[in-house]
C-alpha cells in the first residue's frame, strides 16, 4: 500500500493476505456451510478493505468507522460471490465494499438527500459510463436524460445533490503564498451594506406615506396596473391617482436623496 491505515485495535502490517488459490478453496469450503473458512476469508482479505478506504482518504470521515463498513461490504462480497463464475473474488469485492461505503458516506451527510433524488443521480451516474463504453466519448446533460426519459433540468439536479459539499474556506489556488479560497472567488453584489441600507431606508420613507398613498403605489408598481385602474378601484379620478403617486414618489425621493 503506499499509505498506512491507522485501524484502531488491528495491526494492519501483521493482516493475512490470502493467495487467490487459498481463497478460491475457502469460498468453496464456506458456500458448503464452513463458518471456520467463513471467518479465515473475512479476516484474509482485510488488507482488500483497507486499499478501497484510501479512495476515500480526506473526506473528514472517522477512518474507523469507513474500516467497519467496509468489512460489512466485504462480508457481503463472500456471501454473494458466485463460485461458479470463472471471477477472482477482488474483482467482485472491490465493487461490493466501495458500494457500501459510499452508501455509508451518503446516508450520514450532512447535508440529507431524498432517495429518488439519490436513485436518479446513480441511475445517471450508470447511464454515463453506459454511453462512454459504447459511444466512446463523455455523454452531454441531454444525451444521459434521453436514456432515462427525463428532463435535462432534472439530471443536472440530482447529480448536484450527491456531490461532495466544498468548504468555503477550502483553497484553490496558492501561489507560495497567501492562498486563495473559495468564499475569496465568491462575490454578492446584491446584498451588499449599501443595499441593505438603502433598503432600510426606502422602506421607512413607505412607512411615512398615508395609507391611500401606500396603495396606490403597490396597484401601480407590483401589481402593475394602469393609473385607470387604480382610479376604478379605489374611486377617485385618473387625475388624483396621478397627483397622489407623484407625491408619493417625491416623499420617497426626498427620503432617500436629502438636499
Amino acid at each position: 500500500m503506499q499509505c498506512k491505515v491507522e485501524i484502531c485495535g488491528v495491526n494492519t502490517a501483521r493482516l493475512k493476505v490470502l493467495k487467490n488459490e487459498e481463497t478460491r478453496a475457502l469460498l468453496v469450503r464456506a458456500k458448503a456451510g464452513d463458518m471456520q473458512a467463513r471467518e479465515e476469508l473475512i479476516s484474509g482479505n482485510l488488507r482488500l478493505v483497507l486499499s478501497v478506504i484510501q479512495k476515500f482518504a480526506g473526506r473528514g470521515e472517522n477512518v474507523d468507522d469507513l474500516f467497519q463498513v467496509g468489512c460489512i461490504g466485504l462480508i457481503k462480497a463472500i456471501d454473494n460471490f458466485d463460485i461458479a463464475q470463472d471471477v477472482k473474488f477482488s474483482t467482485y469485492g472491490v465493487p461490493m465494499i466501495s458500494g457500501e461505503i459510499r452508501r455509508y458516506l451518503r446516508d450520514s451527510g450532512a447535508v440529507r438527500v431524498s432517495r429518488s433524488l439519490r436513485d436518479t443521480a446513480y441511475r445517471a451516474m450508470q447511464a454515463k459510463e453506459a454511453f462512454l463504453a459504447e459511444n466512446q466519448r463523455e455523454p452531454s446533460v441531454e444525451d444521459i436524460a434521453k436514456m432515462l426519459g427525463l428532463e435535462p433540468g432534472d439530471v443536472v439536479m440530482a447529480l448536484d445533490a450527491i456531490s461532495d459539499p466544498v468548504s468555503l474556506f477550502e483553497p484553490v489556488y496558492n501561489d507560495g503564498g497567501e492562498s486563495v479560497a473559495v468564499m475569496d472567488q465568491i462575490g454578492d453584489n446584491k446584498n451588499t451594506d449599501a443595499a441593505w441600507l438603502e433598503r432600510i431606508a426606502l422602506t421607512e420613507a413607505v412607512d411615512k406615506l398615508a395609507d391611500r398613498e401606500k396603495r396606490i403605489l403597490s396597484m401601480r408598481f407590483f401589481d402593475g396596473r394602469t393609473q385607470m385602474e387604480v382610479a376604478a378601484a379605489i374611486g377617485i379620478s385618473q387625475a388624483q391617482v396621478s397627483r397622489l403617486e407623484k407625491n408619493a414618489v417625491g416623499q420617497i425621493k426626498k427620503a432617500l436623496f436629502p438636499a
